[in-house]
């Protein structure tokens, strides 16, 4: 799945120059939008501050950010997958009875991140050089040293525990904590000079400041703490045995409390819909808050508006911006559902999954707890979100719940797509992760490149009514219902009819 990280983010990042040079076409414009950001905290804490009127400066305040916590969570992925992830399955015990030194697997995860980040650099360097050489350098290291920053964390907090699952969590809580520092210290200041802002990685990069004085400094900063966490963690994997851990197992309750397939999926799951949650209803506050100053944010700019009106719907400035906002959080939710359906798919190929088919719990009992979890937990998380939305815009919930409820329909579609994949083709299921990543482009760089209709068409987010402000329409809901609960069906039976995939 690494070429789809890779080229998403990429795509995402090189697409923006040309986006933002139709929405602000003239130095005027340009220099509007760097005052109107320079007065508006709630945005900066949302994208960061903005350090010159060029298009490379524009485009690094607006994407470096965002593909910078792209490159950190495919980072932070690849490398418990091929370490702790290994030792789990029992792969890495295999691999090392042989002359295999005990870094090696470190070594080799760290190396396919680094690989993985240092593509993604060249190519946004070589895409942007025409904004000028340096800027474009110094965002693709920016975006590929934050990638490293936390590979190199992940493979610490790897050493740490012995629960692959509890090392994803624990590093992308980290990340978390990062973008709060960074959006705490940049709403408090205009030029990324806070101290919240300097204690975050994420705040690093964009005192990097490609394309508007480059600081070479803030680079030595990002490759020397880069090679500080990966000494600490070569250090730390040198001195335990292989499946053990720094940090104790906490021992389970005395008493089971796991008595259906469902309870169990909900006591794997419970702290990913939870986190989820939690962030979901922080993004919606933010963009809540940004809501009333959108036809001021925007100003006179046509182009800037057609572009929110091709995202939201022609109802107002203000609606647009509203059903605009929650349709990316719904797209976002859509990497949750494919996270979860595919907790099925790890589940049998770590072996799991067969002491427990090999009880009297049947195979579609196991699935549909996993299932519920997931399809129940996309619509919590956006349940929450619209939660946070009113509350940042303090206006009437209903509306605002309507629209982000509306978008569960598409969320489902790609969720019971992956539910396909897994159930007729096991092999293929992590291709889910590309149907994801390539709906989320559409939906996110589509409308700003004003993408032929029959592009938009693919990803099902496109059929859904434009709320609030738009008329709601049916028809198109229905279907998209009556074709989840197909492929979840199909999926299913697929399942129940093929041999249980181990190892």
């Amino acid at each position: 799945m690494i070429p789809v990280w890779v080229a998403v983010n990429a795509v995402m990042v090189l697409s923006m120059p040309g986006t933002l040079e139709s929405m602000y076409a003239t130095p005027a414009e340009r220099a509007d939008l760097v005052r109107q950001m320079e007065t508006n905290a709630s945005l900066r804490a949302l994208i960061g501050p903005v350090f010159g009127e060029s298009l490379g400066a524009l485009t690094a305040w607006r994407v470096g950010l965002y593909a910078g916590l792209l490159a950190a969570v495919m980072s932070l992925l690849i490398v418990v997958r091929h370490t702790r992830d290994e030792e789990e399955s029992g792969r890495h015990e295999l691999v090392a009875s042989g002359t295999v030194g005990r870094r090696a697997s470190l070594t080799a995860a760290l190396l396919a991140a680094a690989l993985a980040n240092g593509v993604l650099a060249l190519i946004v360097t070589a895409g942007l050089s025409g904004q000028g050489a340096g800027g474009a350098f110094a965002l693709g290291f920016g975006i590929a040293g934050t990638g490293m920053l936390f590979a190199t964390a992940a493979a610490i907090v790897a050493q740490l525990t012995e629960s692959a699952r509890l090392a994803r969590g624990l590093t992308a809580a980290v990340l978390g904590a990062a973008f709060v520092l960074r959006a705490a210290g940049d709403s408090a200041s205009t030029d990324g000079s806070s101290v919240l802002t300097w204690l975050s990685p994420l705040g690093w990069l964009e005192n990097l400041r490609p394309f508007a004085g480059e600081r070479w400094w803030v680079a030595a900063l990002i490759a020397g703490a880069v090679a500080v966490q990966g000494a600490v963690a070569y250090e730390l994997t040198g001195r335990r045995d292989v499946g053990m851990s720094f940090l104790p197992t906490r021992p389970g309750p005395p008493v089971g409390r796991l008595a259906t397939a469902g309870a169990l999926a909900w006591r794997l799951q419970r702290g990913t819909v939870l986190g989820w949650s939690i962030g979901f209803f922080l993004a919606g506050a933010v963009y809540g808050g940004l809501t009333e100053g959108a036809a001021d944010l925007l100003g006179d700019n046509e182009n800037a508006r057609e572009i929110i009106e091709r995202m939201g719907g022609h109802s107002g400035v203000t609606d647009a911006f509203l059903a605009a906002m929650i349709g990316m959080l719904g797209l976002v939710a859509a990497l949750y559902v494919v996270a979860s359906v595919l907790r099925l798919h790890g589940e049998e190929t770590s072996g799991r999954a067969e002491p427990v088919l090999a009880g009297a719990v049947g195979r579609l009992r196991w699935a549909a707890g996993h299932l519920t979890v997931a399809f129940a937990g996309s619509a919590l998380i956006m349940l929450v979100a619209a939660l946070g939305f009113a509350a940042g815009y303090g206006k009437d919930l209903g509306p605002i719940l309507a629209a982000c409820l509306v978008q569960l329909p598409a969320i489902w579609v790609v969720g019971a797509l992956t539910v396909l994949l897994h159930g007729l083709a096991p092999g293929l299921a992590p291709a889910a992760w590309g149907v994801a990543g390539a709906v989320l482009l559409i939906g996110w760089v589509g409308p700003a490149l004003d993408a032929p209709r029959i592009v938009l068409d693919l990803s099902p987010f496109a059929h859904l009514p434009r709320l609030p402000g738009g008329a709601m329409s049916w028809p198109p809901v229905l279907i998209l219902l009556a074709l989840a609960a197909t492929l979840t069906a199909t999926g299913l039976a697929g399942l129940r009819r093929r041999d249980v995939v181990s190892g």
